[in-house]
C-alpha cells in the first residue's frame, strides 16, 4: 500500500487570502443587493461597490482579485439570475479590477481616472444595451430622441432658434455620461486615499493640481 500522505495545510498567507477573498466578494454581493432592493443609499452603495476588490488586489495582487470577482458573479448569479447578476461586472467589477491594478502599480491619478472613466461610460452602455434587448426597444434612441424634442420645443419658447438634431443630442449625452463617471471615479479614488492607508493599502499620491480636493482629514 502506498505511504499515507498528510493533508496539505495552507501557510498564513494563503489562508489570510483566502479569508479576505471571500469577506471581500461577499461584500461586493451584498453591496450590489442592497443597490437593487434597498430604497435608500443607492448613491452610497454605486460608491462603494468598487472598493472592497480594489482593496483585496492591492493586500493579494491580481489573481486573488480576479477569483474575487468571479466569487461575487456567482453569488449573484444563484441569488438574482444571470441578468442582473452579472451586469455587476459592467462596469464594478471591471474597474475594481483596474483601480485596484494601478493603484498598485503606483500609476499616476491622471491615467486611472482617465481609463476608469471610459470603462464607468462603456460599462453604462453595456446595460443599456442589455436592458434594449431584454424590452425589445432601443432605450438609448428612445430617451435621446424624447430629449431632442424637449430641447426643441424649450428652445422655440424661448425663441433661442433651431433645436439641436438627434446626433448632436446623442454626443451631448455620450459626453454627461463620461462626464458623470469621471467624477464618480475621481470620488472614489478620494474615499480610496482616505481610508485605505488605514487597512495598510495605501494608494498613490494625488497630482498637485488635484491635492486641494482630496486634502481632507481622513475618516
Amino acid at each position: 500500500m502506498p505511504p499515507h500522505r498528510p493533508d496539505r495545510q495552507l501557510s498564513p498567507r494563503q489562508a489570510r487570502q483566502l479569508m479576505d477573498t471571500a469577506y471581500l466578494a461577499a461584500a461586493t454581493a451584498l453591496l450590489w443587493l442592497a443597490l437593487y432592493y434597498l430604497p435608500v443609499g443607492g448613491p452610497l452603495f454605486r460608491l462603494a461597490l468598487p472598493l472592497p476588490l480594489a482593496l483585496l488586489q492591492l493586500r493579494h495582487g491580481w489573481r486573488c482579485a480576479v477569483e474575487g470577482v468571479l466569487v461575487a458573479s456567482l453569488l449573484l448569479l444563484a441569488l438574482m439570475g444571470p441578468i442582473r447578476g452579472l451586469l455587476m461586472l459592467f462596469p464594478y467589477g471591471c474597474l475594481a479590477l483596474w483601480l485596484g491594478w494601478g493603484w498598485r502599480k503606483g500609476l499616476s491619478w491622471w491615467l486611472t481616472l482617465s481609463l476608469g472613466g471610459l470603462i464607468g461610460a462603456l460599462g453604462f452602455l453595456v446595460r443599456v444595451a442589455v436592458l434594449s434587448l431584454l424590452l425589445g426597444e432601443n432605450l438609448w434612441v428612445l430617451v435621446t430622441t424624447a430629449a431632442a424634442g424637449l430641447l426643441e420645443r424649450l428652445l422655440s419658447l424661448l425663441s433661442l432658434g433651431p433645436g439641436f438634431d438627434l446626433g448632436q443630442v446623442q454626443l451631448m449625452a455620450l459626453a454627461l455620461v463620461l462626464v458623470q463617471n469621471l467624477l464618480v471615479v475621481l470620488c472614489l479614488h478620494a474615499v480610496a486615499y482616505w481610508i485605505f492607508p488605514r487597512l495598510q493599502a495605501p494608494i498613490p499620491q494625488p497630482p498637485r493640481a488635484l491635492e486641494a480636493l482630496v486634502a481632507l482629514d481622513p475618516l
